[in-house]
């Protein structure tokens, strides 16, 4: 029997510690527009409710609880204690867990969401025990939608900043275009992998599933926002004229293959 997996402890001391996940889709312009896009996306597939949800990775249960509103039946599984307390807390039921080795039987879940566990495993083969996890637990014809941080998302978020005038962020950008790699430490961010649509895609079908569909969740307009709210010093609200600008173009360049790889993120929703 292969060992459990053991999750990285400088993944677990970034989001324990140093970073609050619980405001990242909520606190800023560009993360309420991924909150936003990544629901109205989900929602176009998921079946009707209630159906049984599995969010794997799933944090200190954002978008747990928006489903569960929806009508949803949501487990959540996450290795940070720090996510799973606050999942309880929020009324969602919610283990430890690590998205290579999950707990649920075969076949017992509609939709399973892995929205977060790709971002962090490096190793194609850490990748591929996770999606292969998400399928087994997955019934006959359920919804497997996996999330990703994209390839090209590192050189417009440091554009918007400025950062990446910093040699040391230009360094780790040109790093993470050559390899996908960005290892812990550099540019204030812990271990991370970045994919290429056409990378996330493979992956999904090399773990047996089918009919996948690619978004880019966030569009091309999102490091206007950061660039605004940073150089503003204010919190933008979902109505003003920029938010509502990219997330129009979110939505106006689904179905354009060549602009998935503007946007921070890549949603890929696909059948077991």
């Amino acid at each position: 029997m292969p060992s459990a997996p053991q999750v990285a402890p400088e993944i677990l001391h970034f989001y324990g510690s140093d970073f609050d996940e619980a405001t990242r889709l909520t606190g800023t312009a560009d993360g309420r527009l991924e909150l936003v896009r990544t629901r109205e996306l989900l929602r176009r597939h998921l079946p009707g409710a209630p159906a049984d949800v599995l969010d794997v990775g799933g944090g200190p249960g954002v978008h747990a609880a928006w489903l569960a509103g929806d009508g949803y039946g949501v487990h959540l599984v996450d290795p940070v204690p720090r996510h799973v307390e606050a999942a309880r807390r929020a009324g969602i039921a919610a283990e430890a867990g690590d998205a290579r080795a999950l707990s649920a039987a075969d076949g017992s879940y509609d939709v399973t969401l892995v929205l977060g566990p790709l971002y962090h495993l490096l190793e194609h083969a850490d990748r591929a025990r996770a999606l292969a996890e998400a399928r087994r637990v997955t019934r006959p014809r359920g919804l497997v939608a996996a999330a990703a941080i994209g390839r090209y998302a590192s050189v417009f978020e440091h554009t918007a900043t400025t950062l990446l005038a910093k040699d040391r962020v230009h360094d780790a950008v040109r790093d993470i275009l050559t390899t996908g790699r960005h290892d812990p430490g550099r540019k204030g961010f812990t271990a991370a992998y970045f994919h290429t649509a056409a990378g996330l895609e493979g992956e999904l079908r090399a773990a047996g599933l089918g009919e996948v569909a690619l978004y880019g969740v966030e569009g091309p307009g999102w490091g206007q926002l950061k660039a605004v709210e940073q150089y503003t010093g204010e919190r933008m609200a979902e109505n003003h004229s920029a938010f509502e600008a990219a997330l129009r173009a979110a939505r106006l360049t689904d179905g354009y293959p060549d602009l998935l790889a503007a946007a921070s993120h890549l949603l890929a929703v696909a059948r077991r």
